[in-house]
């Protein structure tokens, strides 16, 4: 799962012998574990992006209205 870090994390703190992302930084760690630091304020989920073309409409403009 995908997180990026909402806080920093104490110096000298190691997850699985590696120091932890920055604060504001992403990255990818098991599901059970990111879960665990969002419910807990630590971490947010960053949502997977679909490969998908987006569907989205571009905004109509209104050149020569006024």
């Amino acid at each position: 799962m995908r997180i990026r870090m909402l806080v920093q994390m104490p110096p000298g703190g190691l997850r699985n012998g590696q120091p932890w992302p920055d604060e504001g930084e992403e990255t990818e760690i098991p599901t059970g574990e990111a879960l665990h630091l969002v419910a807990a304020g630590i971490a947010e989920e960053i949502a997977e992006q679909s490969a998908a073309p987006s569907r989205r409409r571009p905004k109509k403009t209104t050149e020569g209205a006024g």
